[in-house]
C-alpha cells in the first residue's frame, strides 16, 4: 500500500523542511502502532485560519495548536487532515522552553496518534499520548543526533 503524506501552508509563509525524513519517521511510527498510512495532509496555518475551523466544525471559539480530521475510508488504513497553527506552536514552544522545531514535530506526532485512535480527553489519555509523543520524538532525535538517516521500508 502506498502512502502519501503531504505538507501544505495556508495563511502563513511557513515552509516545512526535511520532508522526506519526516515522512519516513511518521510512516515508521504509524506502522509501529500497527496501522497502515494512507493519505495524510499536514496543513500549516495561522491562528485565524485554525480558529475558524474550530468554530465551524467543533463549535469551539478558542485558539488551538492542532485540529485532526480523520477520513478512515479504509478500515485497515489511516488517513486525514492535520491542521497545525504555527503561531500556537511558536507560543507553546516558548512556554514549554522547547525549540520551535521540536514542538512542531511533537504536534505532528500528536496528530498522527489521534489518527491511530488515541484520545486525550481524560488525564489517563493525555498521559498515554504524552508518553507516546516522547517515545517517537526520541526516536527521531536520536537518529538525527547520530546522523543516521531513517531507513525507508520496502513494500
Amino acid at each position: 500500500m502506498n502512502s502519501r503524506i503531504q505538507f501544505f501552508s495556508e495563511g502563513t509563509s511557513f515552509i516545512f523542511r526535511n520532508k522526506n525524513a519526516i515522512r519516513v519517521w511518521l510512516v515508521n511510527a504509524i506502522e509501529e502502532e500497527q496501522k497502515k498510512p494512507w493519505y495524510i495532509n499536514f496543513i500549516f496555518c495561522d491562528d485565524k485560519y485554525l480558529l475558524e475551523l474550530n468554530k465551524v466544525y467543533l463549535k469551539h471559539n478558542t485558539l488551538t495548536d492542532i485540529l485532526t480530521f480523520p477520513f478512515n475510508e479504509q478500515p485497515e488504513a489511516i488517513s486525514g487532515d492535520i491542521y497545525i497553527s504555527i503561531e500556537r506552536v511558536e507560543e507553546n514552544s516558548k512556554g514549554y522552553g522547547e525549540s520551535k522545531d521540536k514542538e512542531i514535530k511533537r504536534v505532528m506526532i500528536h496528530g498522527i496518534l489521534h489518527l491511530c485512535g488515541y484520545k486525550d480527553k481524560t488525564h489517563k489519555g493525555k498521559k498515554e499520548m504524552r508518553e507516546k509523543e516522547d517515545y517517537y520524538l526520541n526516536q527521531l532525535i536520536n537518529s538525527e543526533e547520530r546522523g543516521i538517516e531513517l531507513a525507508e521500508k520496502k513494500d
